[in-house]
């Protein structure tokens, strides 16, 4: 049996129409923990230029004008590999190749809380997951994203708030911990 793929992905909370360096941050930053954790990454919202369409072309525009993650280098690899995609703000769910929808929260619906070692067992056994992570200080909408996550992950398991580059980290790492079990 394969194992299944864990994707990052990034949810545009933060301005839906002007790019910012917020959002050139994250991806900067999201690039190494992806390869670092063997997942994929994916941008959902993000207001890139017009002309850049392709994954190479936006990770060769944000790797250009960062020096976080070795100047973006991890990102254009993720990319090169075929491993970063971007897609519009989900309309009516995120797009189902990507796997079974995480939402990464520090108030998860009870009903579909669960923990990294769950998470980790799926992925063993052949189910991909998509892990949502909101950027901006509002982070993830209650009513729009939430209902769209099978599973809601909480991972500090206290309800404790973390600033997104802190989850993006801390989230792949404590699942693949599990995985390597």
């Amino acid at each position: 049996m394969s194992r299944g793929r864990m994707t990052l992905g990034l949810y545009n909370s933060y301005d839906p129409v002007k790019f910012h360096e917020a959002h050139r941050r994250a991806l900067a930053r999201a690039g190494p923990v992806a390869l670092a954790f063997d997942a994929n990454l994916a941008t959902f919202g993000f207001p890139y230029e017009k002309d850049l369409a392709a994954p190479l072309e936006i990770v060769d525009w944000v790797a250009g004008t960062t020096s976080i993650g070795e100047g973006g280098k991890y990102l254009k690899e993720l990319a090169a590999a075929g491993r970063f995609a971007s897609f519009d703000f989900p309309r009516k769910g995120f797009p189902p190749q990507l796997g079974e929808v995480v939402v990464t929260t520090n108030r998860p619906d009870p009903k579909k809380a669960t923990s990294a070692k769950l998470l980790a067992g799926l992925l063993k056994h052949g189910t991909s997951l998509l892990l949502v992570f909101g950027l901006g200080p509002r982070g993830l909408d209650d009513r729009e994203i939430y209902p769209l996550g099978h599973y809601h992950f909480d991972l500090t398991g206290r309800g404790l708030s973390l600033e997104t580059a802190t989850a993006l980290g801390a989230a792949p790492a404590l699942i693949a911990a599990y995985v390597r079990e």
